[in-house]
């Protein structure tokens, strides 16, 4: 089978790639093919995580592993298409170069038979041009009280200066 994906760079501007994958096709096959398709020269790092419908992060898959010996860690040239995306998990979130956070939205939009005669990964449209630089981009906390001085958790912030200083750091 054939997994067709839409590409959207996280941007104001309409910018994105139609692609098509192998299912058997691995993460870091997609993660190539995304850097290809949007003119990246493939040499910084970049990491998939599993979307539900709000595109909410959840689970990472990585580059590289650096955890040393964390076997629970999944790796995108260990990680196949069709192992984490179906009919019901259509979207992941990709990121690549974490200074500069280029962060696209990679959605499965259909399962379709191969094509006798056509190579895969196969770029099937082309829409935009990637911008100089990536958005910006907004991080929002979850807590919003953090952001009005709701932070003090109850204690007096006005007598700090006159603690001493086993008060201070204990």
């Amino acid at each position: 089978m054939v997994y067709r994906f839409r590409v959207i760079l996280d941007a104001e501007e309409d910018v994105f790639r139609d692609i098509e994958m192998l299912q058997e096709s691995t993460l870091e096959d997609l993660h190539n093919t995304i850097v290809q398709s949007f003119g990246f020269d493939g040499t910084e790092m970049a990491s998939f995580y599993v979307s539900d419908d709000e595109w909410n992060q959840g689970e990472e898959i990585h580059q590289f592993d650096m955890s040393g010996n964390d076997d629970s860690i999944k790796l995108m040239n260990e990680t196949t298409l069709d192992s984490i995306l179906s009919e019901d998990q259509t979207k992941l979130i990709y990121v690549y170069d974490f200074l500069k956070m280029w962060t696209f939205l990679v959605e499965l939009g259909q399962i379709a038979e191969i094509e006798e005669g056509r190579d895969y990964p196969n770029l099937m449209f082309v829409h935009g041009q990637i911008p100089e630089n990536a958005p910006d981009k907004e991080f929002v906390g979850e807590d919003e009280g953090m952001l009005n001085g709701d932070y003090d958790d109850g204690y007096d912030t006005d007598d700090y200066d006159d603690l001493s200083f086993d008060e201070n750091w204990n």
